[in-house]
């Protein structure tokens, strides 16, 4: 049983959803384990009078029930027989495994129609692979995106009061105490090993009083996490594929050392796959591991233009993990490494993706970084109707010629570079330089300039 999940960001986009006066059936996807189930029936627990749960994997009787017709009042009250209970309109509904019984997820749509009072929530492994039938009824559901632990939860599920009081409150013009800088970093490492898996950071929680024995413990468990999600890819898309998808899923890490400076490097296609050598053959494995929430991609740009995508190419783009865990884990990396801080040029690779995986937990779509001739920086943010340059710097140099390239080329407002230093402001070139773990809590303090 998870312990910290109620105080997760996510919970309040639950709240929100509940108290919207045209409220539509709420479809909760993501990555399997990020704990979609646990803060569903938790929100049904404190938020509503009763939670009624159905599992289409463990329940394969509740099929038969949305074969005749998809009439909601008929469905309503074949679960209330089920259940041997009744189900009122100020009740929570929970669908839960829903792409096991896909007839179950067309449904919706006539629940948002004909019932609109039910709430309703689903979610399922893997949804996002099952969300492209002419069946589906888009436009009659919402959806939130439900993503590992950030930073800023990693510190509440630790319980860190201390911390987040002084980041909550902290006005971004001074640096931060050393002594709270130093925590937070240790933090940081912490969580570069741990990640962000609810599972994975409550065996940290629960063990943390040993802590070499604890991490130890969690590469263990993340290790076995890594051999389930192998087993959902050979479970859901057929064995040719899924050793296309395996491969390639597993072959990310290799493709960080092909650099020595560290940096992430636009994902090359040769040598992945035997006898495929074309993003266009290789399309479909990238496109389902995207699906499946197990990777996300940054779209390389030549032009800092608005808007990012017309400016992007399909075929040029960097793969991190979806988890900054379970890549260490992936990729071998020894625990003492990782909290000595010395491993080498992949310590590049794993505070960009660090930084991707905080800028996927506020829900944009698509990330992208910008490459000159000789040029790079990591990511692109819209803050306000300006471009902010983004430059990672996984250790404490924090001189770059790539940004100063980029603000001559693009006369740049604003430029945030993340490092291990602590928080300064230059006002002259109008740069932020933040610890890399405040890359949220900066972004949105400029998020309106």
């Amino acid at each position: 049983m998870l312990l910290f999940t109620m105080k997760r960001e996510f919970y309040q986009k639950l709240v929100q959803w509940k108290q919207k006066p045209d409220r539509l059936p709420l479809v909760v996807t993501g990555a399997r384990q990020v704990g979609k189930t646990y803060i569903l029936k938790e929100f049904g627990k404190l938020e509503f009078p009763k939670v009624h749960y159905f599992n289409f994997e463990e329940q394969s009787q509740l099929h038969a029930i949305f074969e005749t017709d998809l009439n909601p009042q008929r469905i309503l009250s074949e679960l209330e027989f089920v259940l041997d209970d009744s189900i009122e309109s100020n009740d929570l509904i929970i669908f839960d495994e829903v792409q096991a019984c896909p007839k179950a997820l067309n449904s919706l749509k006539y629940f948002s129609e004909k019932m609109p009072d039910y709430a309703i929530c689903c979610a399922g492994s893997l949804l996002g692979l099952f969300l492209n039938s002419a069946s589906f009824p888009v436009g009659r559901v919402e959806f939130a995106e439900l993503f590992p632990l950030n930073f800023h939860e990693f510190l509440m599920a630790c319980d860190d009061q201390k911390s987040l009081q002084i980041l909550n409150a902290f006005d971004f013009t001074t640096p931060l105490p050393s002594v709270v800088h130093e925590h937070l970093w240790n933090r940081f490492k912490h969580y570069l090993i741990v990640g962000g898996l609810p599972a994975v950071v409550q065996a940290y929680i629960q063990n943390r009083n040993d802590l070499y024995e604890c991490l130890e413990t969690v590469r263990s468990l993340q290790k076995n996490l890594v051999l389930s999600y192998l087993a959902d890819m050979a479970k859901h898309s057929g064995k040719e594929n899924s050793m296309h998808i395996e491969r390639l899923w597993k072959h990310i890490p290799e493709q960080l050392a092909r650099d020595k400076d560290g940096a992430a490097q636009k994902f090359q296609f040769k040598n992945v796959i035997p006898g495929i050598r074309s993003y266009n053959r290789m399309v479909g494995v990238i496109d389902w591991l995207e699906k499946a929430g197990l990777i996300i991609k940054t779209k390389i740009i030549k032009e800092a233009a608005i808007p990012f995508t017309a400016y992007s190419k399909e075929n040029s783009f960097k793969i991190y993990f979806f988890d900054v865990g379970l890549l260490g884990a992936l990729s071998d990396l020894p625990v003492k490494s990782i909290l000595d801080y010395d491993f080498g040029s992949y310590k590049g690779y794993l505070a960009e993706n660090f930084v991707a995986q905080e800028l996927r937990t506020t829900g944009q779509r698509e990330l992208f970084c910008w490459r000159g001739r000789s040029s790079e920086i990591e990511f692109l943010q819209v803050l306000g109707q300006k471009i902010v340059p983004i430059e990672v710097k996984s250790g404490w140099v924090t001189k770059s010629k790539s940004l100063k390239v980029f603000q001559e080329k693009y006369s740049s407002k604003l430029s945030v570079i993340l490092s291990g230093k602590n928080f300064k402001v230059n006002d002259e070139t109008k740069t932020i330089y933040s610890p890399i773990y405040m890359c949220l809590p900066t972004l949105k303090h400029n998020q309106n300039i």
